[in-house]
């Protein structure tokens, strides 16, 4: 699913009205009929409810659907500003039809003496079009709202954020539980600096044109199913351990064993026909016990110390490595040799922090795969997540390779400075070894001749998509890491059925 800017959804509004030959009234109105069947499927626990509306075209949304609701039968109270002689047109269409009708109209001022319990707050005050600083009133209206405790609704997006830009003043934004978006994701709902204001995004199809989307392209993604089932490859049946590539892991050190173990069970579970892992002497039997079906090469006593080279192999390299000099001694000398394209992570990142001079021997089209204090000590400090982003489109075509950028919506940015949001996942990966699972996943994938920015999609979305069935058994709080490396089997047989199903 393609994201656009503010601007360009706008563009594709525009678009829909004049190939339907519509007014935009009537797509107002079907943006309100789809937040009302919404509303009216999910709204279980109230009757009684209170839209707040400003004076633009989302307030016009939210007019329509108080209407709406209130024909349904539900006691339905409108705020909005009396005193404002400014209302767009399509909004005071709207505002008109609720004449005749049992809506009770208030002034936002009556808001500070309304009983709010048991009611459902609906936003509808600032849509996508807001740019620049809310008013003291909306300000002060707002503020109120996110001091109420009860279930709270946006509209298209909250209010006082914008679609496309950081989160300034937190204080002017509405903090919603549910946010009802149009047609699109927007960029904003996926960094965390304003992610948290929009609670869960529901995506509202509101016909919008086929034609639009095919003919505008964009930088940024979502990287959903139907993506995913392009790029998966259902295993040959004929093939041999051979033919799924074989893994090298470089990970591991005394005291983080644990790291490789997962690592390595990890690249095993995501089908690689051959794994073998470097690490120390002193893990060989927590890894040989814990993993059989991997193989093992003692590449150092405490830590490694030397990296074997192997050509043939798709090497993973960074989880429990350490960074003692040995190793990153070690680590250059491989990345001065090694021409394939391989997968960097934690230590290994650390290393190359220690001296930007080793990011120009990373070979070209590899995987690195930073969570964001990783990402500050490689490419220096930024001031917000969507600053963060363009650095990593920046980094990613200097050195010509793939960048998974990992946070709570993970972001993959490849070579040609594309940005992939995913999705999938939860709070329950916010543990020591996640990050390592998705190293062995990823390099896995590679090794079975995915191409990189396709290995880094369909690991990221594997890792998330297998983390989302832990939590859904056992809970954000206890699922463990090992948890998710063994949800792996249901979701790649899931897959399977859907990209192999004939009939």
């Amino acid at each position: 699913m393609k994201i656009y800017p503010a601007e360009k959804i706008r563009e594709a509004d525009r678009q829909t009205i004049q190939e339907e030959q519509i007014s935009s009234a009537d797509l107002m109105e079907r943006a309100a009929k789809a937040s009302y069947d919404w509303l009216v499927k999910s709204i279980k626990s109230f009757q009684k409810i209170a839209v707040f509306c400003g004076s633009g075209n989302n307030g016009g949304d939210g007019f329509a659907v108080a209407r709406m609701l209130c024909e349904k039968g539900f006691q339905v109270f409108v705020f909005h500003d009396h005193s404002k002689e400014k209302i767009s047109d399509d909004a005071k269409i709207n505002l008109d039809k609720l004449s005749g009708t049992s809506v009770d109209l208030r002034d936002f001022s009556e808001a500070d003496h309304f009983d709010f319990a048991e009611t459902l707050i609906v936003d509808a005050i600032l849509g996508t079009g807001f740019t620049g600083k809310i008013n003291k009133k909306l300000s002060k209206v707002i503020s109120a709202l996110n001091k109420i405790s009860t279930s709270k609704i946006s509209i298209d997006i909250p209010s006082g954020m914008s679609a496309d830009l950081p989160c300034e003043d937190t204080e002017e934004i509405f903090k919603a539980d549910f946010t009802l978006s149009f047609q699109f994701w927007k960029r904003s709902f996926l960094h965390p600096e304003c992610g948290k204001f929009a609670g869960n995004i529901q995506i509202l199809d509101i016909g919008i044109s086929k034609k639009f989307l095919q003919e505008n392209d964009s930088d940024y993604s979502l990287i959903g199913e139907d993506l995913i089932l392009k790029i998966f490859k259902p295993r040959n049946e004929f093939g041999n351990k051979g033919t799924f590539g074989k893994v090298m892991l470089v990970a591991g050190s005394f005291g983080k064993t644990g790291a490789a173990v997962l690592c390595t069970h990890s690249a095993l579970k995501s089908g690689a026909g051959l794994v073998v892992t470097q690490s120390s002497s002193r893990s060989s039997d927590i890894l040989q016990v814990s993993c059989p079906e991997a193989m093992f090469i003692g590449a150092g006593n405490w830590f490694v110390e030397k990296i074997y080279l192997d050509e043939k192999a798709t090497f993973g390299l960074g989880p429990g490595l350490g960074t003692d000099e040995l190793t990153e001694k070690a680590l250059f000398f491989f990345l001065k040799n090694h021409i394939k394209p391989v997968v960097l992570d934690a230590d290994a990142l650390n290393i190359l922090a220690s001296d930007k001079k080793y990011l120009l021997f990373i070979p070209e089209k590899s995987i690195i795969t930073p969570h964001p204090k990783e990402f500050e000590r490689l490419f220096g400090k930024t001031s917000n997540s969507f600053e963060r982003l363009e650095l990593a489109r920046k980094m990613a075509e200097l050195f010509n390779i793939t960048i998974v950028l990992k946070d709570h919506h993970t972001q993959i940015i490849t070579p040609e400075k594309e940005v992939f949001y995913n999705v999938t996942g939860n709070s329950g990966l916010a543990k020591g070894g996640s990050g390592d699972i998705l190293t062995g996943i990823i390099t896995s994938l590679l090794a079975q001749n995915y191409t990189p920015n396709d290995a880094a999609l369909l690991g990221v979305w594997l890792h998330g998509t297998a983390a989302d069935l832990a939590a859904e058994r056992l809970s954000h709080e206890t699922m463990l890491p090992s948890d998710v490396i063994a949800e792996l089997s249901s979701v790649f047989k899931k897959l399977n059925e859907k990209v192999t199903k004939k009939l």
